[in-house]
């Protein structure tokens, strides 16, 4: 017996208003190696398929938004630059959120950034100022040089380490989206740069999940995980992971509703990231694999049947040369073979 035509019938979905239209509601997905080998359900927040390919993109998008209703872009404001010192994914988002709105986009980038990633910010349009890697102490570190350039070109900038709205974004729609596709919740991790996605999500969890656990998850070099766990800013070392780890507590990151930190290395990250690709198809960055490194150990502390949800902020197409370069990885000694979670300490 033939089915009837209305159960055929596609889902009516509802239409997006232009790029901003496209940025969030993104998937909810269960990560079936992570979940068969906790005995806990692990799921990722694919930002990876935002139009800009990665979770900043909220954080652009509320940025610009945030700072027209200001006035102090577009507009009769007469302001039609945006500057921005940024690892690389904001300024991503930022010079899309540009071209959508017809404004010129200045980014201060370290030079140390993968290709992929300046090559794409160019691509979009994007005035690139390339700085040296420095400490934030160092006035020629590239927060600093944004700030400054500014000033001087009279821009908009988005400042996105201070600027609540990158905050804002997911308090208002990233924490909603996981606690709507997974209401039986245990706990959250992820790491953090700005600190706006753990800021906004924990203090969202908070306020309308408040038995959620949030937890951080930080690389080898940042403060974060010391600072949360024994109230010291001291670090030493550093990270070949891109866009986080940070020696100080930004506006974002004060927000943070944070029941404790684990520390992760760069050798977890990148095993993680191989074995994603390997068990479940999913090629995805060092800040997300280090992030699903710390779902594992969240998982782990809340025990089996436990449900833990974390961040897949982009893509590894932008890590590509470095991430999977058999050459680069030797030359890190991190050189990926494991072939069960063992790796994630």
């Amino acid at each position: 017996m033939m089915a009837s035509s209305s159960r055929l019938a596609p889902v009516p979905r509802p239409l997006r208003n232009g790029l901003p239209g496209a940025i969030g509601a993104t998937p909810l997905i269960r990560i079936e190696s992570l979940s068969a080998a906790t005995g806990a359900t692990i799921l990722g927040k694919a930002e990876l398929l935002n139009p800009g390919g990665s979770v900043k993109d909220r954080a652009a998008l509320h940025i610009v938004e945030a700072g027209e209703a200001a006035g102090l872009l577009g507009g009769t404001s007469g302001v039609a630059e945006i500057v921005e010192g940024t690892a690389g994914n904001t300024g991503i988002g930022l010079a899309l959120m540009a071209r959508a709105r017809g404004y010129r986009c200045h980014i201060v980038i370290p030079r140390t950034q993968s290709a992929e990633k300046l090559d794409l910010l160019r691509a979009l349009g994007a005035e690139l100022h390339l700085v040296d890697a420095v400490p934030f102490a160092n006035p020629e570190n590239y927060y600093h040089v944004a700030k400054r350039l500014a000033e001087e070109r009279r821009a908009f900038w988005a400042d996105q380490f201070e600027n609540p709205a990158n905050a804002d974004a997911h308090f208002s729609t990233t924490g909603p989206e996981i606690l709507a596709d997974a209401p039986k919740l245990d706990g959250f991790i992820c790491s953090a740069g700005t600190g706006g996605t753990l800021g906004g999500v924990s203090a969202y969890l908070a306020d309308a999940a408040p038995a959620v656990q949030s937890w951080l998850i930080d690389c080898e070099g940042s403060s974060l995980e010391n600072y949360v766990n024994h109230g010291s800013l001291d670090a030493t070392g550093g990270s070949v992971l891109e866009g986080i780890g940070i020696r100080r507590i930004t506006r974002n990151f004060g927000r943070a509703k944070l029941h404790g930190a684990f520390a992760g290395t760069d050798r977890e990250a990148v095993e993680m990231a191989h074995w994603l690709l390997k068990n479940d198809g999913l090629f995805v960055g060092g800040s997300a694999a280090l992030n699903c490194v710390g779902a594992v150990k969240l998982a782990r502390k809340l025990g089996p049947g436990a449900t833990v949800a974390t961040i897949l902020c982009d893509g590894a197409q932008r890590y590509a040369s470095r991430l999977f370069n058999a050459d680069w990885l030797a030359e890190k000694g991190l050189v990926p073979g494991a072939t069960d979670l063992t790796f994630v300490a």
